[in-house]
């Protein structure tokens, strides 16, 4: 007999799981997140910590549905999909081994269900495809020769509603140009995920990205912040930091906020932002004096 996994273990290591690989639900500045997840058949929108699993699972379709549901719909679930956890609250009645008596307590359930882009069914049981906006996008040159010119870059990929880099694979993996109503944001997107990158081994060797850090902690909130400033001074040496600076500065406030009480912690991630944005523009820092940037071949 199949033991099914801990309820809590399983939510908690999914959402672990998407935040470890930079997934940020607030940071998204891109179209195609507005639909809310809902299941097909009922109609109904999934509640509680649902959206945010669905949503951070990669489909622009909001629709989702169990297996038994596809069948019913007389379609099928493709073989090797994976779906996705559900979770819900069922009252259940429990004696009390103090007093004695019956008492209602709340237990934790979950499901699975599949996106029905992972699906085949009847095509008069599936609904119209969900058209993600698309704009005109014009590089902006100066940003792109900033990021031609980083010193041992990672992968960049254009692909998915996500924006994360993975430092396992050293990757940076961001939605396709069109998918942002303003170049600018573009840009300080995926400035943000280049200071991230600069701190892989190969590169600054920084703790917040070759270590594991939990969602919340201080190191993690230290290496988002250093992320985000260290993209808006790219940005200004670009000089878009007119269109972007108000969601930056929106961004930064949220992990100030979790971070309130260390009064060191603006210099201590400005400092790591500069030696960030410094390397992606082909400066080091020298360790006699890291007021002063140098050039790789100095």
């Amino acid at each position: 007999m199949t033991t099914r996994p801990n309820i809590y273990d399983l939510i908690t290591n999914r959402i672990l799981d998407l935040l470890a690989e930079g997934v940020v639900p607030w940071r998204r500045p891109w179209s195609g997140e507005a639909a809310r997840p809902k299941n097909l058949v009922s109609g109904k929108a999934y509640r509680g910590i649902n959206p945010f699993l669905l949503q951070c699972a990669g489909y622009d379709e909001p629709n989702w549905l169990t297996f038994r549901q596809a069948s019913k719909l007389g379609g099928a679930v493709r073989k090797g999909e994976k779906g996705m956890p559900v979770v819900f609250w069922k009252w259940h009645e429990i004696e009390n081994i103090e007093t004695g008596k019956s008492e209602r307590v709340p237990v934790c359930r979950y499901y699975t269900v599949f996106n029905i882009t992972q699906c085949d069914l009847p095509d008069d049981k599936r609904p119209e495809a969900v058209e993600v906006e698309q704009f005109d996008f014009e590089p902006i040159e100066h940003c792109d020769a900033v990021v031609a010119a980083m010193p041992k870059p990672p992968t960049i990929e254009y692909q998915g509603h996500q924006a994360v880099y993975q430092p396992q694979v050293d990757t940076v993996r961001i939605p396709e140009p069109s998918r942002f109503a303003q170049p600018a944001e573009l840009y300080s997107t995926l400035f943000h995920e280049l200071c991230h990158a600069s701190g892989h081994q190969s590169r600054l060797n920084r703790k917040g990205i070759t270590q594991l850090t939990r969602f919340g902690s201080a190191e993690y909130a230290r290496e988002e912040l250093i992320a985000e400033i260290g993209a808006t001074y790219l940005c200004g040496h670009c000089g878009i930091e007119r269109e972007t600076l108000d969601n930056s500065a929106a961004y930064i406030d949220t992990w100030m906020k979790r971070l309130r009480g260390d009064n060191r912690l603006v210099i201590v991630a400005g400092a790591a932002a500069q030696k960030a944005s410094d390397y992606i523009l082909g400066q080091s820092w020298s360790e006699d004096d890291e007021n002063q940037p140098r050039s790789p071949s100095s």
